[in-house]
């Protein structure tokens, strides 16, 4: 259902190498961009893919107050992966790999970082059993 997503930025090319390195785990590359506008990421030109730009009106890029991207994975050890990635290239914590809610049994496994502008992404993936082994999905 979702084509993409964009996100603000205020230094296209530093957010640009951030993104570069940290989708790339996970096997996304540029497949649109325009100099001094926008950078557009995917794994294919039939998957959602996600952009960030410059403000088309040339104010200042800001946070939206509860705006987040989700990007799906398969296992836990991906999730923590990414996340760690995302930590190493200068991201920061919102909420280290695990189970959402708190329960093991959830099957809802996540990671939370903002990105070097702010923007609050996550890595997740949903997982059939959980700790206990009782059947989720």
């Amino acid at each position: 259902m979702i084509g993409y997503v964009t996100i603000g930025t205020a230094d296209l090319a530093k957010s640009g190498m951030y993104y570069d390195a940290l989708l790339g785990t996970i096997g996304a590359t540029r497949f649109m961009e325009e100099p001094n506008y926008f950078i557009a990421w995917s794994r294919s030109q039939n998957d959602a893919s996600l952009a960030v730009s410059l403000p088309f009106n040339k104010e200042p890029a800001t946070v939206g107050n509860g705006t987040m991207v989700a990007i799906a994975l398969e296992t836990p050890e991906q999730v923590k992966a990414f996340y760690n990635k995302a930590i190493e290239l200068g991201g920061t914590d919102e909420g280290t790999p695990g189970f959402r809610p708190q329960e093991a049994d959830s099957g809802f496994y996540t990671g939370y970082f903002r990105d070097l502008d702010g923007n609050k992404l996550n890595a997740f993936c949903m997982v059939e059993e959980s700790v206990s082994g009782k059947r989720i999905l």
